[in-house]
């Protein structure tokens, strides 16, 4: 595949359109969708070509990348409403980037299959700022064809790719287990700024400490400078945890297996949600703390490092 392929790229989001902007700067031919005007104007200030519908999105694709929020929109994008796979041309792969279950990965791959179509299980990690510079982490499953394919499309948006093997699903697999360590990191992090308060420490001063002790993780090191600078801007919202945390439980239910840390995460995010901060960033969840003990953890000593 060269970069002379079209890329249909549906999901203008954040993330999506991060790493949509990134394909064009790479030459790649790319034809993006999204419901949002905002993003499909600043996708073709970047230089994308705008398509009207997901199905115009979808034609001439040598491969469809999808980059919606959960599984329902993936199906809908493709079968549904959007209807993509209508137009979208025999031998074209479909890769889905989305945060979804490992059961509902292997669903679509299989009714795609049906079709004469490949799919690659292809979920990310790295946030906002790794997918505009093209240097994501990407956690893929799916035949051998479909990544021949796909190859230099993957490796234009990503700088560690991880290729798990032909069965889709583990690519997701592995994203619940990563979202199970960001979510109890991130609720791990905003207790522990919220207790340091309480009990008297700066919150600039124990950030610092922190992050130079065993203590220490990258979502601590990231996520606590927007709670100390009172910034939530949405990088990642709240309710992408609340979403996230639910896969990573439904994932346990399905083994039996027992995950009591993910669990209160998740009712941390969920409390978060229910006042209201559902669309904050994900941070945010260190006001619970806050309006339940009256502190505020912000500092006007902090400098970002």
């Amino acid at each position: 595949m060269t970069t002379n392929s079209t890329v249909g790229f549906i999901g203008l989001g954040a993330m999506g359109l991060a790493m949509a902007k990134v394909l064009v700067r790479q030459g790649f031919d790319v034809r993006g969708y999204d419901l949002n005007p905002q993003s499909l104007r600043a996708f073709g200030e970047a230089g994308g070509r705008v398509a009207e519908s997901a199905q115009a999105a979808a034609q001439g694709a040598d491969v469809l990348y999808l980059m919606v929020v959960n599984a329902a929109q993936v199906q809908d994008v493709l079968f549904g409403a959007g209807s993509a796979v209508t137009d979208l041309p025999q031998g074209a792969v479909v890769i889905v980037g989305s945060t979804i279950m490992p059961a509902d990965a292997r669903a679509i791959s299989t009714r795609l299959h049906a079709l004469g179509y490949d799919m690659i299980d292809a979920p990310v990690s790295g946030g906002v700022v790794r997918a505009t510079d093209g240097t994501l982490t990407i956690m893929a499953s799916g035949s051998t064809a479909a990544f021949e394919k796909a190859a230099q499309v993957l490796d234009a948006v990503s700088a560690n790719l991880f290729n798990l093997g032909q069965e889709v699903g583990q690519g997701s697999t592995v994203k619940v287990i990563n979202q199970l360590l960001c979510g109890v990191h991130i609720a791990a992090a905003a207790e522990a700024i919220g207790l340091g308060v309480r009990a008297g420490v700066d919150s600039a001063t124990l950030y610092e400490v922190i992050r130079k002790s065993a203590g220490n993780s990258w979502m601590f090191e990231n996520r606590v400078p927007h709670m100390l600078e009172n910034d939530y801007s949405p990088l990642s919202a709240v309710d992408i945890f609340v979403k996230d945390l639910g896969i990573v439980l439904d994932t346990g239910h399905e083994n039996r297996f027992p995950l009591p840390l993910a669990a209160a995460a998740h009712q941390v995010f969920m409390m978060a949600s229910a006042a209201g901060l559902g669309r904050e960033d994900d941070a945010a969840v260190v006001k619970i703390y806050e309006q339940l003990t009256g502190i505020d953890v912000t500092s006007s000593q902090f400098k970002a490092p």
